[in-house]
């Protein structure tokens, strides 16, 4: 009884700090713009199951995709465990889901080979970052912090792995020396427990305990973590990926309040319609962290931090300053640094600063060719250009800042109906003496 009260306290403290750390976040959203209408969800099961289960854009980096999906498809499996060892930590059962009968030994025979398939996919991740120079993981905004985030996340991981073996060979090699009936198969486990011969029954019932109550605390306490580090994509993945954007990686949206007044300009019939309704016009584009929409907030929780997106953006290969995995980092950042402002003091509080500039600078956003690679490679589809797109959107519109050639042309736009330096009577001078039919 003991142990089920302090199992209880322990959960319930988790639980609370949990709900704290993610109710300030859905406040957060609170203070971003509206999006698209969440719709299609036969097709948005299928992005979720072909992308974030299937693991389909991590394989294209095939050897390291193939252990990034052994870690993923095994925590899929072992959070079963995890659960049942919440149900027995709470009610002092013990192995309570056996009654699933076959179903439960696939379960944890799967548990148990993933264990170790797991763990060494951790060691392997871990040498990478110790020993080798992989370039994609470099960066102005890979600070030694995002370093350190990273070595603490998957030591975490590699330390549940472990006590998940550990706990059991406690558990089979004390049920097997004291005669008990052993719940579950674990071909690994049995393999391991050979090395170790002569544990006594009360050393292997030891060993169980410690391992049992290290592997909880530690869910228990990466559970906290996460919402704090790079690896909250192990919670916002899968939704992020449902939540995908449904058209062509190409298609820009137009803005809302713009599309309306070129409706009411180009439609003679709306002179003499009676007036509409005034909408308040808001900011166009965007210029801080309120300005974009809570997918976009979303997709900066969702980011890895991986650099994929960075590797394959061309701007970025040439020398550029753009690095589409800084601009998800730079939002997510901003949004942690004024989001509680805004809380406490109303979402038009201003600190004098602002994600356009202190964060991300114009020639950054303007090195964008939109041509969506990052968008493409990105392993949780987070859609890059359409924030960036947004940022310039408030440059152009709001500031009539811009590169002087783009400037040039917006002024023969605005003068000359066309991009180029011509009026409209001379755009067919160039072929005044060919032999071509004009219509």
């Amino acid at each position: 009884m003991t142990r089920q009260i302090i199992f209880a306290l322990v959960f319930l403290i988790t639980i609370g700090a949990f709900y704290y750390t993610i109710s300030r976040l859905i406040v957060y959203f609170r203070l971003t713009r509206p999006a698209f209408k969440v719709k299609d969800f036969g097709k948005r099961f299928g992005i979720m199951m072909r992308v974030a289960f299937g693991q389909t854009k991590i394989f294209r980096r095939p050897f390291i995709g193939f252990f990034h999906a052994l870690v993923f498809w095994g925590f899929c499996v072992i959070i079963f465990g995890s659960i049942e060892m919440v149900i027995d930590g709470i009610t002092g059962t013990h192995k309570v889901l056996k009654f699933l009968g076959q179903f439960y030994d696939i379960l944890i025979a799967s548990g148990d080979i993933f264990a170790i398939l797991v763990a060494l996919s951790i060691i392997i991740f871990l040498s990478r970052r110790l020993f080798f120079h992989i370039k994609r993981f470099e960066g102005i905004e890979m600070k030694r912090r995002s370093h350190t985030d990273a070595g603490i996340s998957l030591s975490l991981i590699l330390l549940l792995m472990i006590s998940l073996m550990t706990m059991n060979m406690g558990y089979i090699g004390y049920k097997e020396l004291t005669g008990g009936s052993i719940d579950g198969i674990y071909p690994v486990s049995r393999i391991l427990i050979s090395l170790f011969p002569g544990i006594a029954a009360e050393t292997f019932k030891l060993i169980y305990e410690a391992s049992w109550w290290t592997h909880i605390l530690t869910i228990f306490f990466f559970a906290n973590y996460l919402p704090y580090s790079k690896h909250f994509h192990v919670f916002m993945s899968i939704p992020n990926v449902f939540l995908s954007r449904l058209e062509p990686l190409g298609k820009l949206t137009n803005m809302e309040s713009i599309t309306r007044e070129v409706r009411l300009m180009i439609d003679p019939n709306t002179a003499f319609a009676a007036a509409p309704a005034e909408t308040p016009v808001g900011r166009f584009g965007v210029k801080d962290a309120e300005d974009v929409t809570w997918k976009n907030y979303f997709d900066s929780l969702s980011c890895t931090e991986c650099g994929r997106c960075t590797s394959v953006c061309p701007a970025n290969i040439t020398g550029k300053k753009l690095s589409p995995r800084k601009i998800m980092m730079d939002l997510r950042a901003r949004m942690k640094e004024k989001g509680p402002l805004m809380v406490k003091n109303g979402r038009d509080f201003s600190d004098n600063r602002s994600l356009l500039r202190d964060f991300i600078s114009e020639e950054e956003l303007w090195a964008c060719t939109t041509c969506n690679a990052c968008a493409q490679e990105c392993p949780v589809n987070i859609n890059h250009p359409s924030l960036i797109v947004d940022m310039r959107r408030y440059l152009v519109l709001e500031e009539a800042s811009a590169p002087g050639e783009l400037k040039a042309v917006f002024n023969n736009i605005e003068n000359n109906g066309a991009p180029w330096q011509y009026s409209a009577e001379d755009r067919l001078q160039w072929a005044k003496d060919l032999e071509i039919n004009i219509i």
